[in-house]
């Protein structure tokens, strides 16, 4: 009776094991879930932070774009500004002030060429990558040579709309070698892009983050002033006398 006093059951040590099984399975669930949780905060951390570093980078280099009014040089260099609608990533192709020299005493300067487009993502074949060429030697093929580096994957979507500042309407397309737009920045570019990712709650299924941004052309020309904004007197004359335009 006494030795009965110190030891276990069979079925306490039964409810025991139980006990600890359940302890266990809740503790691994929670740590599984919390690293599930954790890896899904990193990798939206890191859709945000690609774009934000891809409108950056693109944003600053279509701020700083340029056109020369030199256009009957031949097999010198070619300053452009075409964007070519594709769906659903679109192309864009043209010359910046935007270019930094990465070594000392290197035969640089601020232009360079500037081409965006895409290519099928090899993870996601219904995604894309978007990617980015810089030459810092402008020449007669505006859409050869310099570096290729990705700027985003999982493009779902790139859209580009451009503001006529003669006219202010937004157009799809735009071409500085073509007869609507001859040698004519756009006053502003606006920019969307579309990343898909894992959702956060349902990782094999894919949520999209939607980027919207306004860039104003640094050396495009003004947008012209409506003549009804102008306050007209009597003599038709403008009160300001100077239809010069806005910003």
């Amino acid at each position: 009776m006494r030795a009965s006093r110190h030891a276990f059951t069979l079925i306490e040590v039964m409810v025991a094991v139980a006990l600890l099984t359940m302890i266990g399975m809740v503790v691994v669930t929670t740590m599984r879930n919390s690293l599930m949780a954790r890896d899904m905060l990193a990798q939206n951390d890191g859709v945000q932070q690609s774009a934000r570093v891809a409108l950056e980078r693109v944003s600053q280099e279509i701020r700083l774009a340029y056109l020369t009014s030199s256009t009957t040089a031949v097999n010198t260099y070619q300053t452009i500004f075409i964007a070519r609608d594709n769906d659903p990533v679109d192309e864009l192709w043209f010359t910046s002030l935007s270019h930094r020299p990465m070594y000392k005493n290197t035969h640089e300067c601020d232009q360079t060429e500037i081409s965006i487009w895409s290519e099928p993502d090899p993870e996601n074949p219904n995604l894309q990558v978007l990617l980015h060429r810089e030459s810092a030697r402008i020449d007669e093929e505006p859409d050869q040579d310099g570096v290729i580096l990705p700027l985003a994957h999982g493009v779902k979507r790139f859209d580009l709309r451009f503001l006529d500042g003669t006219d202010g309407e937004w157009m799809e397309e735009w071409s500085t070698i073509g007869t609507e737009t001859p040698n004519r920045l756009p006053r502003a570019v606006k920019l969307v892009l579309v990343i898909s990712a894992p959702d956060m709650e349902d990782p094999d299924e894919l949520v999209d983050h939607t980027f919207v941004t306004t860039i104003l052309l640094e050396y495009a020309e003004p947008l012209a002033r409506s003549v009804f904004a102008s306050g007209l007197n009597q003599d038709g004359a403008g009160e300001m006398g100077d239809m010069g335009g806005l910003q």
